[in-house]
Order: structure tokens, then sequence, then C-alpha cells
């Protein structure tokens, strides 16, 4: 007889025959006798005492039913023993929740009507049955720790969206997240509570209080002389926000905490649940005894060694025990009070799970002697019992409820058939089995005895200058090394408990995906495999929607659990075949993107939709994969894509049909802890019942493109002989070797998706306890550093430092202890490895697409983003816990990062914006950082050169900000006055976030700097057309900036009082960054490409100098007038302009001049200068300022202003007011070098003898001769063939962008020049 699970020889049918009448009286297997003293062992009378053996009437299988009702019939109580009917209680049994008239608001409510989720902005709701009278108890399963009031009201109470239960006078609640009791009005009250906390509400009308407890600790009377008396009665009651969710237990399971003198609201089954017990002891008594039939007598044996060997006799008692027993297993009350304490009482012994076969010999007993649906609804409720417990269990220092109950849920998942039951309708159907691999986070960290695990606390104490904490600080004392160490070793004795944890888990899904057990049909890989893409549909396709979303911190441990179980079956698989792939090399092969054997859903593909991929590669599927597409399949599969826009449109309206029967009969991952639906949607406004509906899309259409995850076989995802399976159409490019099981490759592929569904979003949000840590740390030394001032005679002073030091103290030993946990679980090195190799799989993946050609499109988008997104999770996230620079390979995964990065930014074949933008976004930050940016300098020259080239293209129609700042990043640190992290200004200012990457210290690239020169130099039309984009952009970047700070100016100028709103400010800052960020790219190429603007043999060459002569006077008109409107907007220092100051856009000015002017050689300075001193805005009082020379008088050029400026004209006065701090490269002595001064002062020379030798030989120039267009220059070019005329930089510059007439529109053929006739 099978003991795992197999189809048994005799049915439950046969068994049960045995006892019919009509069967002769000897068993003919063993003695009557025997029999007789058996029966009487195992089914031993409660009522008669115990006779001898010879006087006890004979009992045998034809009289064991009748003798086994009686037995059961004297157990019950009697009618007068019975308790009277319970006073005090009013309403229908079961208790429930009041669907039907007692809610206000929107709510979705489970099927069992005991699970809620709000829906709107203060929902509420009110149970069916009430009290006036007694004492009572109710519990309810926080499953979120947002914004709720729990507790009781009267019938009289009236909700509404604002108002809940504890705002209105007969309503009483506690709030656990605010800490605080209403009614009415609201003090302090009890503790915070987390997700995962069970709160037990009780009220006693005899006295008049109602008191809250928290995991069964009492929180003490909360309120007294509350309103009792007749018309008076409470309901208990729940109001709570949107996406809040909680579960009630009224009694309908057994109470987790129950307090002694109070009663559940719903009676517990007592006859039902003396039956069981008396049942369970008769199967105890069959466990314990052995038959022996040669020596004619019972044996008492462990019931741990009991097995299943097909003995009738002793088949033949069970089968009358469960006649009776398995009706009563499909009670919820009954399986945890009974069935699950029983099991859990089997392991109770410890050791491995696998030393525990009683557990799998009975499970094959219940599917031997129970109806199918009896078995299947007993396994159902065993297992939300369990996940119940395991969700809700307190946490303790060894984790004991969590290993205990996940002990017993390995050893049902062990037994074949119901592993494949719960698989099939179960664990992701009904059940948020994702539940069984988190480990929470306690809040409380008393509770959870984390101070005796670890009782030293530490947090570091040595920063740096910009606020960082130093790894190894070399005056650490040996205080503090001891107390590290201690905390070190608290943190590892933590860690190896929930490595425990982790262990069961893992062996749990290993259970799962084992592929091997095909003796009762499907193995249990592929029906997971199925469920899991299910899973992930479900989370990739309702993001936002709050019934379907699997909660981002059970994803972080799913994904972990999972990682680890996929590859211990991926070395495993690979020892038995030699030429496979070790999980270490693991990647996704490119054709599981476009042979349509992956449901990818709807999410997007690098080259756009799939629909539209199809139409236009269809050919090179047909010659790269050998994959045709059906024309039939292109049209149905269009007419579908469009069809799913509909209903997604349609979801996102809550009223519609489409919302009420789609979007919102989704599983219910925020609701009741188990399960897993909320299929009833209340609203005020028309209450809907729904049903459950299972498929996710419309049965009556069938997408053509993809087998439907359900339908698919392991045929269709391993393959056979001639079918390739899961990697159908392999391209000539993928090598021929096997990689390891198609279903592994699949899972792995649902991984990456989880992590860029939810994971790193967590990975991200969990920081926030070290930074907290950080913050107190800081905040923690401040503090002693000022006690240690503080004077003696101020003692008030040091009163209140010394409270200050103690709350940062405390603050700091519980944080320290969480961040020891989190720790553990989040940001462990073995978690870190995971991520890692996360990583390492997307940038293979990666590679293998991209050597496809054109069918790199059909990757999703995903791959990227997880690429990008687990590099950063592991730069800034694990550190400084765990360094990035000892994981294995780094160097060289770093490399691969960068060339997929340095190739794909500018990708053709990728279309999507956001990923265009996301790719540009991570090279920006990698060129920030020495290590990421010397991985730059590793990849191929081929591919830097063409990185380059793709930085420089022109900055029209394309977005230009972020490749501008990439340039910007490989110049900064050697630029003009350019080595600084953090302007001048700001260093006393704390930063936001020091890891930033653009408070990096400067790490230039004199190689990528190089490449630069290389293209600009040899491709003149490239160089002009990247360079007058550049002028372009910086002229429309400072005109804004000037626009909106008169703007601002204006409205700090009113009277009245006022506010800038501070999208203004922020895009004003972001205008004078991008100003600030274009003149160092001009900086940086002026200084490697000079011959550009100075080479005039070159095209453009003359006009581009001209244009950069023009836009640096106008910045510099600008910002160094005196009491300019520059000067008044920086001097309001308001938040949001931190950013800026004189300095960062001086002194790139100031860079671009001193090249051109002073570096250069002799021809090229002086045509620099004679351009510069020829720009009728020029005003050398400017250049001056820099130095902080007073300015000109007024009869000076300074005097000259360009059209259009708020500036007024300067004054002697102000010019020469002592008081007036001026603006002085001399003041930035650690910013700018004594060679850079010189250099400045050297152009001011320079530039002062020029404009006194230009004064001199410029004659006067009548109005006539002046370009009718800018004023400024002479006529000097003539059109054809119109003949009109103007200077040559103001046709120049037309031309580049239009080649009709300003005047008569006209086209121009040609320019010639023009010089004025000689008057007669």
């Amino acid at each position: 007889m099978s003991t795992k699970g197999g189809v048994t020889a005799l049915t439950c049918r046969n068994y049960r025959l045995a006892s019919d009448t009509d069967k002769p009286r000897s068993t003919g297997i063993v003695s009557e006798k025997l029999l007789s003293d058996y029966l009487h062992h195992v089914f031993p009378s409660s009522k008669q005492p115990p006779t001898v053996a010879s006087l006890r009437k004979p009992l045998g299988f034809q009289d064991l039913g009748s003798h086994l009702d009686r037995l059961l019939t004297e157990a019950e109580p009697s009618e007068e023993s019975r308790d009277p009917s319970v006073e005090g209680r009013l309403g229908p049994q079961p208790v429930v929740l009041d669907h039907t008239s007692g809610f206000e608001g929107l709510l979705f409510v489970d099927d069992d009507l005991l699970g809620v989720i709000g829906h709107s902005n203060f929902s509420s709701i009110r149970a069916t049955t009430c009290v006036y009278q007694g004492k009572w108890a109710y519990e309810v399963l926080i499953s979120s720790q947002g914004l709720m009031q729990i507790g009781w009201c009267t019938l009289s109470c009236r909700f509404n969206q604002e108002e809940g239960v504890g705002d209105t006078p007969d309503s009483y609640a506690y709030d656990g997240n605010r800490v605080r009791k209403w009614n009415v009005t609201t003090t302090n009250y009890g503790k915070s509570w987390a997700a995962g906390d069970i709160v037990s509400c009780l009220v006693d009308l005899d006295e008049g209080t109602i008191t809250f407890c928290l995991n069964g600790q009492s929180l003490g009377t909360a309120f007294s002389g509350i309103k009792t008396g007749p018309g008076v009665a409470y309901f208990p009651a729940i109001s709570l926000s949107f996406k809040e969710s909680v579960a009630f237990n009224f009694g309908s399971r057994p109470l987790r905490y129950p307090v002694e003198g109070y009663l559940p609201l719903q009676d517990p089954p007592a006859a039902d649940l003396l039956k069981a017990h008396q049942l369970l002891g008769f199967i105890k008594n069959v466990l314990s005894t052995c038959l022996d039939p040669q020596e004619d007598k019972l044996l008492e044996k462990e019931a741990a060694d009991w097995s299943l060997h097909g003995e009738p006799t002793v088949l033949i008692t069970l089968a009358h025990i469960f006649n009776h027993f398995a009706p009563l297993m499909c009670k919820v009350y009954l399986v945890e009070d009974v069935l699950m304490n029983f099991l859990l009482g089997i392991l109770e012994g410890g050791g491995s799970v696998d030393e525990h076969p009683l557990i799998q010999q009975l499970l094959d007993l219940f599917w031997l002697l129970m109806e199918e649906h009896e078995v299947n609804e007993c396994l159902k409720q065993l297992m939300m019992s369990l996940l119940r417990a395991y969700r809700f269990s307190p946490i303790i220092p060894d984790l004991g409820f969590q290993i205990h109950y996940l002990r017993l849920t390995t050893a049902i998942l062990r037994h074949e058939k119901s592993r494949k039951y719960l698989l099939n309708n179960v664990l992701f159907d009904v059940l948020r089995s994702v539940v069984f691999f988190y480990i929470k986070t306690p809040l409380r960290v008393k509770e959870a005895g984390l101070e005796e695990l670890i009782p030293t606390t530490w947090w570091p104490t040595h920063f740096d200058k910009e606020g960082k904490d130093e790894r190894e600080p070399k005056d650490e004392s040996s205080d503090e090394r001891l107390r590290r160490r201690a905390y070190e070793r608290g943190c590892q004795r933590l860690k190896k408990r929930i490595e425990v944890v982790e262990d069961l888990q893992v062996q749990i899904l290993k259970l799962l995906l084992n592929n091997k057990d095909k003796t009762t049909g499907e193995a249990s890989r592929y029906i997971f495999l199925n469920k899991f893409r299910k899973f992930l549909q479900e989370n990739a396709s309702n993001r936002g929607h709050p019934t379907a979303l699997c909660p981002p911190e059970y994803m972080v441990c799913f994904l972990h659990r999972l990682v680890a179980a996929v590859r211990s079956c991926w070395d495993e698989g690979g020892r038995k075949s030699l030429s496979s792939l070790s999980s270490e090399d693991a990647y996704v092969p490119p054709q599981l993107f476009y042979n349509g054997k992956v449901d990818y859903f709807d999410l997007q593909r690098l080259g756009g939709l799939l629909s539209h991929l199809k139409k236009t590669l269809k050919d090179d599927l047909a010659c790269k994969a050998n994959v045709l597409i059906d024309p039939a399949e292109i049209q149905t599969t269009s007419m579908d894509d469009l069809d799913e826009d509909e209903e997604s449109g349609a979801a996102q309206r809550p009223f519609g049909a489409a919302a009420m029967g789609g979007a919102l009969a989704r599983p219910s991952w925020l609701s009741s802890p188990t399960l897993g639906r909320a299929n009833r949607f209340l609203s005020t406004a028309a209450v809907s019942l729904m049903t459950p509906r299972r498929p996710l899309s419309q049965p009556e259409k069938v997408k053509v493109r993809t087998l439907a995850v359900e339908q698919r076989t392991e045929e269709d995802i391993e393959g056979s002989h001639g079918n390739d399976g899961l990697l159908l159409g392999r391209p000539q490019e993928e090598p021929d070797q096997p990689i390891t099981d198609k279903s592994l490759l699949e899972i792995i592929d649902g991984i990456v998706m989880m992590y860029n569904l939810s994971v790193h979003q967590q990975l991200g949000k969990m920081v926030v306890v070290a930074d907290e840590v950080h913050e107190y740390a800081v905040a923690l030394k401040d503090t002693e550093e000022k006690i240690a001032r503080c004077p003696a005679r101020r003692a008030d002073i040091l009163e209140e430092l010394q409270k200050s030091q103690k709350v940062f103290a405390e603050k700091l030993n519980h944080l320290s202890r969480r961040l020891a946990w989190i720790n553990a679980t989040i940001y462990s090195k073995e978690k870190m490895l995971d991520v890692y190799w996360l990583l390492c799989v997307c940038i293979r993946t990666i590679e293998h697409a991209d050597n496809t050609g054109s069918l790199f499109a059909f990757a999703p988008e995903f791959y990227l983003n997880v690429a990008m997104n687990a590099y950063s999770a592991l730069k800034n996230y694990f550190s400084p816990a765990n360094s990035m620079e000892e994981l294995p390979g780094y160097e060289e995964t770093l490399t691969q990062l960068a060339a997929i990065l340095a190739k794909h930014f500018a990708d053709p074949r990728i279309v999507g914006t956001d990923i265009k933008d996301s790719l540009m976004q991570a090279l920006a930050s990698y060129v920030c950082y020495p290590q990421s940016l010397r991985a730059v300098e590793r990849i191929p020259e081929e591919q830097r050169v063409a990185m380059m080239r793709n930085l420089l293209a022109p900055y029209e129609q394309r977005p230009w900000a972020q490749t501008n700042w990439i340039l910007v990043r490989l110049w900064r640190g050697c630029g003009f006055g350019y080595r600084y992290t953090r302007l001048p200004h700001l260093l006393k200012t704390k930063p936001e976030d020091a890891n930033l990457p653009s408070l990096q210290k400067p790490c230039p690239s004199l190689l990528l700097q190089k490449h630069m020169a290389e293209l600009l130099s040899l491709d003149k039309d490239m160089a002009a057309s990247f360079l007058n984009s550049v002028l372009n952009q910086l002229n429309w970047a400072f005109s804004e900036f000037i626009g909106m700070i008169q703007e601002i100016q204006q409205a700090a100028e009113r009277p009245e009082r006022n506010f800038v709103d501070t999208r203004q400010l922020k895009v004003c800052a972001t205008c004078f960054d991008l100003s600030v960020s274009l003149l160092r790219v001009l900086e940086m190429t002026v200084t490697l490409v000079p011959e550009i603007f100075l080479d005039w043999s070159r095209p453009s060459a003359e006009l581009l100098l001209r244009r950069l002569a023009q836009l640096l006077n106008q910045v510099l008109n600008r910002v160094t007038a005196e009491k300019n409107l520059f000067d008044r907007v920086v001097n309001l220092r308001l938040p949001g302009l931190e950013s800026v100051d004189h300095y960062p856009i001086l002194v790139a000015v100031t860079g671009i001049l001193v090249r051109i002017l002073v570096d250069g050689d002799k021809q090229g300075t002086s045509r620099a200068a004679a351009v510069l001193l020829s720009d009728p805005c020029f005003q050398l009082h400017s250049i001056q300022h820099l130095l902080g020379e007073p300015g000109a008088s007024s009869g000076s050029p300074a005097a000259v202003r360009p059209a259009g400026s708020s500036a007024a004209p300067l004054t002697p006065s102000a010019a020469g007011n002592p008081e007036r701090k001026h603006f002085s490269l001399h003041a930035y002595t650690d910013y700018i070098s004594q060679e850079e001064k010189q250099k400045v002062e050297m152009m001011l020379d320079f530039l002062t003898e020029e404009s006194k030798q230009a004064a001199a030989a410029t004659a006067p120039t009548s109005e006539e001769d002046l370009c009718p267009i800018c004023y400024a220059h002479s006529i000097s070019a003539v059109f054809r063939p119109c003949s009109h005329k103007s200077c040559k930089a103001c046709i120049n510059q037309h031309l580049m962008n239009n080649k009709d007439c300003f005047f008569c529109k006209a086209t121009i053929t040609g320019v010639e020049d023009y010089s004025k006739p000689c008057s007669s």
C-alpha cells in the first residue's frame, strides 16, 4: 500500500462494508477474543468501571457501530447539565459583519464576511450581533498598521466619511496608529500596533467598562461608566481609512488570547468539540496499540512509530471512527482547535520533519477514509489555520512559534497528494501563501525579546566632515570597541535564529518545485509555475489597485527564498548533466521573449507594443529564429490589445460595470489574513454582491499569441523529442547547449519581474531605519558636546540638555536593536549576494538578447530596469554593513553594466521614453563615482567612442539635460575653480543626502575627454551643430532664469504678505543649474578643442565665437552689475534657490574667458579679444568685478545697458559704497589657485589695453551704416539675388536654420562681402 498519497488498492467504501451484519462472526485474521479486547481497548466506556476481560461483553465489528454511537451519546452533556442560554446577547449566530445595512462609505468585505478593507476616506461597519449585559470579547487581526478606530457602538450612532467609531457619543474606540482612545474627545492610551498584531476588545456591561488588549497584554481600562440600561446595546464596530484592512474573530475560531470571565460573541460548537476530542482519543488509541495474533495479545507501542500496513482489523476500526470524525473536520473551529493542535503535538519533540513519518501516514489515512470533498475542505481549513497562526504569532527571541507552524506546514506539503491538491486549489487561489515566506519586523523591541538577545547596543559615533560614518575610526576607544563587538555578537545570534526560519521556508519552496513527483499526475513544479505566473499577472496588471497587490514587504522575503530554492534545484540538476551551466552563470535565453511560450501580459517591450513588433519584425523572426507569424494572429493580437486598453480604462471607473465585475473581484491581498478574495464591494450608495471570477481574461476571448497560463503542461514547458518547449526558436547567435530545466528559466524570469514590481521600492524604504540611527547618533554626539561646553552656572540649560541626551540614547537603544533585525532579514550578506546574482542574470540576459540584433526589441523593459536598480540597491542600500567591493567578480560586473549603459542609452531599438531616461540617468550617476567611471573607461575603445559620439549629438529634439550633465561630470575637477564637491556658500548647511551623485568628489576622465576632443576636431560638421545647439540652449536657459527672478523679485517687493510658488522656485533653480552646466561644457570644449572657435578657416568658427562672446557678455552684465536684480534675489536666500549664487556662474564664465584670452596662441587671443570688444554689450567693469575692483564711473561704458535690462544704471555713489561687500575671486582661496588668479589679472590687463586701442581706432559710425537687424555691427554682407544687407553675424546665424531673406522672404542663393563705397 502506498504511503506517499498514491492511489491505494482499497477504497473507503470497501472498508465500511466490513461492519455489515451479514459478515461471519469470525474475522478470519485475528481471534474473536483478541478482536474484542482490541475494540474495548480502543473504545473504552467512560461510565463503566474497568472490568476483568472475561466478564466483559464480547465486542465485534457487527456491534461496533452501535457501541460507538452509544459512547458518543454518553459523552454529550445532558439537557439539565447544559448551560442555560446565555443572556445579554441579541442577533443571529454565526456573528458576521453587517454587509446589508450596518456600514458607511465604501468597503470590500471577504467571502466569510469577517475580513474588511477600507475603500474610501473613512469607512465604518458594525457586526450583526449586539450585547446588552454580561462580559463579552472579540478579536481583531490587524493586517495593516494604518489609521483605524476599533471598538463598540450603539445602533443610534451615525457615522460619515469624517466621523467614525469613537467620534460619536455612544461609541468607544482604540486607535493603535495614533496610540489614542476615542469617545468624542481623545486622550493617549495603549501602545502602537503593527501588522500581525491581535487586538482584543472587551466590554463588561455589568461594571460599565471597556478594555483593550494587544497580543494578550491588557492595555488597562480604556473607558468606565459607559451608558447601560434598557434600550442600550453595543455592537462590535470599526472605522478604517483607505486601503487599511483587518479580519474579525467573533468566536468562529478559537480566540487566540481568551480572557477569563469574558465570552466570545459567537458560541463555540461545544457538542462537536467534545465529540471531536473523544474521536481523536480513539484514533490515538489505535496509533498506540499493536495486535500480536501469534501471542494473541495486545501490545503498547509509540504512536510516532505507527504505520499503515494495510491490516484489515486496524483499517476497519479506523473506518468506523472516520465515519463520525470526517464530517467534523470540515468545520474551521474544530480543525484549528483539535486537528492542528494534535498534529503540532506530534512534531513537538524536535528533530527534523523527516523524523516524524506519522503525519504522512495520517494524511494517507485521510485520503483513504474520507470523502474527497471532506479531505479537500479539511486540508483547506488546516492550511488557513496554519497561515493565520504563523502570521499572527508574536515574535519571541528564538522565533519558536514561527518555526513550530512552518515545520507542520512542511510536513503536510511533504505528502504528495495533499501538496498537489493544495497547490492546485488553495495556496494561490484562496490563501495568501506568500505570507509563509515572510518574517515580520517587530516594532516593539522589548516584547520581541531583543533586549535579551542583544543586551549591548552600539551605533556609530565618529563622522567625517561631510557627516558620513567612518567605517574604521582610528581613534575608537577600547570601551567603544568592546561595545561594538558585543553588539555584533548579538546580531550574529539573532541572524542564526532567523536563518532557521529561512531554511524552513526554502524547504517548503523546494517541495513545491519538485519535478519528480509524477505518480499522481502532473509534477508539483509545473502546477506551481502556472500559479506563480498568474500571481505575477495579478500584481503586474493591477498596479495601484488595493485588493490585488501583494504587499512589497512579503515580496522581498518571497524573492529571497525563491532565489535560494531555484538555485538549489538548478545546481542539483546540473550535477547530473556536466555540460549544463551552473546557476552562477544563469541567464534567460532571448527566445522566451518572442516565441509566445511565456506570457508577459501587458508589460512594455524595449521596441514598443508586442503587436507592433510582430508586424514589423515578422521577417526577422522567420529568418533568424524560424518563427512564423500567422497573419490572422497579428490581426487578432491587435484587436485583443485594443480590447485590453478599453478594459483597463474601464477598470479605473469605480462604479462601471467592468470595475464591478472585474477589477474588484481580484485577490484581496490587503484583506483578511487568509482569505484571498474580497468578493463583496459595499457602497453606501449601492450594495453589490459579486461572485468570484477565476479567469483573469474574458472567457469568450482567446489570445492566440500564447497558451493560457492554466492550460500549459509539462511538455509545453520542458519540450520533448524535436520540441524545444519554452526555448523554441533559438537564434543562430545563441549557443546550442543545455542550460537547465526550462521551467527554472521561467521562474527566474518571474523573479526578475518581482524585483521590478515592488522589491526594489521596499529595499529603499527600509533604509530609513539606518538613516534614523545616523541622525539620532549625530544629535546625541552634538548634545554631549554641548553638555561638555555648558557653563556650570547654567544648571537649567544643563538639565534640558541631559533630558535630550537621555531621550536620544533611549531612542538609539531601540533603533539599533531594530536595525539589527532589519540587517539580518533584509540587508544581510546573503541577501546582498541574491541581489548581486539577480544583477548578473540581467546583465547576461541583456547581452544575449543584444546579440540577436533586431530581435532585441522583444526583450521586456524590466530587465534593463532591474539591472540598473539592483546595482543602485547594492551600492546605496546594503552599505555600509556590507561592501560591494567584496562581491565576487565585482570589477568585471561593473564593466559589463557600464558597457550596457554606454551602448543602450541611445539605442535606436529602444523606443520607450521612460526607459531611455532611466538609462541616461543611470549613466549620469555611473560617471560620478571613481570606481564606476573607471569601469566605463575599461569598456572597449570602439564602444567608448560611440558613447561620446551619442553624447555630442545636437541638443535639439532630444532630452539633453542628462547628457550635458554627463559631459560636465567628465570635466569636473579640470575646469577653472571647478574642484569643489559642494558650493562654498552651502558648506555650513547640512546636505540632504551625502550619497547623492551630485555631492561626490570630482573625478574627471581624461580618457573620455580625449575621445571628445578627437571627435570634435575631426568631424567639423558635428562640432558646429553640437556647439550651436549648446549655445541655443544656454541662451534659452539663462533667459528663462532672468525672467523668473524678475517675477520673484516683483512678488517679494509687494507690500502685502505673499508666498512664491515652490514649484516656480524649483524651476528657477533648475534653469540656473542648467546655465552653469552648459557654460562648463563650453569651457570644456574651448579648452580641449580651441580651434573650433579660434581657427577661422573652419566653417562657422567666427560665428560660434561671436555667439559665445555675446552670451558671455550678457551673463556677466546681468550677474555683476551693482545692486542688480540677481544680487537682490540672491540676498533673499529663499528656500529652493540655495544653489543660485555668484560663484558657480562667474567662475564658469571666467574659465572660458581665460582659455580664449590668456592660454591660447597670439593670433587666437587677438581674434577673441577683437570679437569680445566689438560686441556692444561688452563692459570692462564686469571683468573688474570678478576681482572685486570698484566699477567705472557713470560716464564709462558701464552705463550702457543691454536692451530689456531691469537693473538701474550704476551711480558713482553706489559703485564706491565702501560698506557694500563685493564678490571677488580673491575671497575663495580654498577653491581658486594662485595661478588661476594670476591668469584673471593678466586677462584684465590684456582687455584693458585692447579696449583702449579699440576705442582709439574706432571711427564713429553713422546710423545708416549699422546692421538693420542687430544695430550693433556695421553692414558687412549683401544677399543675392535680392541685394538686402546686414552684418555677417546676423546672416550667418540666420542661415543655420533658414534660407529665406529677412526682409523680402526670397530664397537666398549667396552672400557676398559688402564694403561701403567711398563718398564722392
